[in-house]
């Protein structure tokens, strides 16, 4: 962002405020910060005439690439915090993408770490953090999934009208067949995955799908937040489980397979004792599924910016993570 744009939009910012809560409202130190390929997250001060308050922005560059509607993923949040999930609190949605550009919301800013490597850094630099993090992930997650399903939006329910372990299974098949050049190895995956195939569950729950080193805030203290909840979705509670899994959110620390930094031990106990049900045979294929899924996804990204649907130089470069995923999935297995 230059100075010029942030300056842009620092003043619609300060004009939407002031409508938004009736004071005048001005917006200081509007800086961007690490983001995914998708969204644009930035970090500014609000100041009136009683206070000045530290909020964090979340926009999408334009609505037709969003996962989710903005204003169904803060409800989903809201949700979530309901329910004792650390999470941001939500002030503010807009869904007119007239103020800045694309729909966004605005949150109370948490302080802490949340790129990869500085995360495993500051837990190697304290004895047990590791493991007190994962376990907060763990009754998190069951918290999350308390939520009843009649309670989230209906949005979250797939379009297809497939049941969890149906749909997922047609979202590999379809990502297959969208390939540029063809995959033999999620193809014996894919095979495996449907002979293989979980009863759908009997109680669906609302699903983050993306709980991951890189998706939390930590500290010294632990767990204060788990962010992006734009792939938030109905389906099985034991996809969020498997997902923390994924070697790509290692960086490296392969020994500990929750983020570079617990183990399934403790994400399991912390899940069962906060009134999780859990399952090694469903936790297992929903490890392979994700894999193969996620290696279809770099692709589709890859795709993206090739057919000029959402060029960016990060989607670009997601295929290239693509025989990484295939040699993963092999080795789940075996």
């Amino acid at each position: 962002m230059t100075g010029s744009d942030r300056d842009q939009a620092s003043r619609r910012l300060s004009r939407w405020m002031t409508t938004e809560t009736g004071s005048d409202v001005t917006v200081a130190d509007l800086d961007a910060v690490t983001a995914g390929a998708r969204r644009f997250n930035a970090l500014f001060t609000a100041n009136t005439a009683q206070s000045s308050t530290r909020f964090a922005l979340t926009m999408i560059p334009t609505a037709s690439i969003q996962l989710l509607d903005i204003a169904d993923e803060a409800a989903v949040r809201q949700l979530a915090e309901s329910a004792g999930v650390p999470v941001p609190h939500i002030h503010h949605v807009c869904t007119d993408e007239s103020v800045l550009g694309g729909p966004f919301f605005i949150s109370i800013a948490v302080d802490g770490e949340t790129v990869p490597r500085r995360v495993l850094r500051l837990i190697a630099e304290h004895d047990r953090l590791g493991s007190q993090i994962t376990q907060q992930i763990g009754t998190a997650l069951a918290q999350l999934h308390s939520v009843p399903e009649s309670h989230a939006p209906r949005s979250l329910l797939p379009d297809t009208g497939l049941a969890p372990i149906a749909h997922a299974i047609s979202q590999v098949d379809e990502g297959l067949q969208q390939l540029l050049t063809p995959s033999p190895a999620f193809s014996f995956c894919a095979r495996w995955l449907e002979r293989n195939a979980p009863t759908e569950p009997i109680e669906q729950t609302i699903v983050h799908s993306d709980v991951r080193n890189g998706n939390i805030i930590v500290g010294a203290d632990g767990l204060r937040a788990i962010l992006d909840w734009e792939g938030s979705r109905i389906g099985d509670r034991i996809e969020d489980l498997s997902w923390t899994t994924q070697r790509m959110w290692r960086f490296r620390e392969d020994h500990l397979p929750i983020g570079g930094f617990g183990t399934i031990a403790d994400l399991r106990s912390a899940y069962v004792e906060h009134g999780g049900e859990w399952d090694d045979d469903r936790f297992r294929w929903w490890r392979v599924l994700l894999t193969v899924r996620w290696g279809l996804g770099m692709a589709g990204q890859s795709r993206a910016h090739l057919d000029d649907s959402f060029r960016s130089i990060i989607m670009s470069a997601s295929a290239r993570r693509m025989a990484e995923l295939e040699f993963d999935a092999l080795q789940l297995l075996r």
